[in-house]
């Protein structure tokens, strides 16, 4: 087998998702082709930090982005050719920490109102929950309680799950939503496309979820695709994440905000403004699905610039 397999394999097996895998892969390919094809096992400590030092040097990569590709020779090493090296944390680049960007709750209302269609309700449930991004991407049928007033995400960033307040002002825009996938959802089974995709081998255990409605997506692609995990089986997807992105940045330009947006941005407002409203940090910090306060606690810092609780002294002149 190819090592390239083999990683693809061991990641598999260690419930990677496929955006990781694909990731490590070319890495591991980036690497081998900087010290001319050269197999890993010909090579270790040394090379690696020749590689890290012209990603940081040469191509001028960010510290998370360099870090990333550390971690993937790591578990090249350390996992797949079972020969780890010593030293890993001196070779991590050091990473800074920047403020995320926020919208005030005027410009997020400008901007909401300017959206419209699938993206529009990505964007809402974005905000309105404090999802990221593949979290919205991935969402089922079944994960979205209208009834009950809530969404659940399943297997979210650590394989964690949480359950979120759903917004009432996006009941409506869901239902029209839901409405949509119906059509796309019976369209597929008249057609006898395959079943979607479900996660750690559910298929086997319940081989109908796949072409029911509950595991449909609620945000579906509108072409199907290839299943790189399932041989090339051809199926349909969940929506790409790029969309919203695009109708993000035309919704930013036609509101006249000047801020770049991200899907990101989103949930870091979702997080400010819920402090802006005296919601507790540990509160937010679970609402988020953070594992350390720590990263929740930058909200505070936003907020307490956004209120303006802290005067300059020029205003006293």
């Amino acid at each position: 087998m190819k090592l390239e397999d083999q990683i693809r394999e061991l990641l598999r097996f260690k419930h990677y998702s496929i955006r990781t895998e694909d990731t490590y892969v070319g890495w591991y390919r980036q690497f081998v082709k900087f010290h001319g094809l050269r197999h890993p096992q010909e090579m270790g400590k040394e090379e690696v930090e020749a590689f890290l030092t012209h990603l940081a040097v040469k191509r001028r990569v960010a510290a998370p982005t360099q870090n990333q590709a550390l971690n993937a020779l790591v578990f090249l090493y350390r996992e797949v050719l079972k020969t780890p090296f010593e030293g890993v944390d001196v070779m991590r680049a050091q990473e800074t920490k920047r403020l995320p960007v926020v919208l005030s709750v005027e410009e997020m209302r400008k901007m909401l109102m300017v959206m419209t269609g699938e993206e529009a309700v990505m964007a809402k449930l974005l905000y309105g929950c404090g999802l990221r991004v593949m979290e919205c991407m991935r969402l089922r049928v079944k994960d979205v309680d209208l009834s009950g007033g809530k969404v659940e995400v399943r297997g979210g960033k650590g394989d964690k799950d949480r359950v979120l307040t759903l917004p009432k002002s996006v009941v409506a825009a869901l239902e029209a939503q839901l409405g949509r996938c119906r059509v796309l959802h019976e369209k597929d089974r008249a057609d006898g496309v395959a079943g979607v995709y479900l996660p750690n081998a559910y298929e086997v255990k319940n081989p109908a979820a796949g072409v029911s409605w509950p595991w449909f997506w609620l945000f579906p692609s509108g072409n199907l695709s290839a299943d790189p995990r399932a041989g090339g089986l051809e199926r349909r997807h969940h929506a790409h994440e790029a969309r919203v992105g695009r109708a993000l940045a035309a919704a930013v330009k036609a509101a006249g905000l000047a801020k770049k947006v991200t899907a990101h941005t989103l949930r870091h407002s979702f997080a400010t403004h819920l402090v802006l409203r005296g919601v507790d940090i540990r509160s937010v910090q679970e609402l988020l699905g953070h594992s350390d306060i720590r990263t929740t606690m930058i909200y505070l810092q936003l907020a307490r610039a956004m209120r303006g609780e802290i005067t300059s002294p020029l205003d006293d002149l």
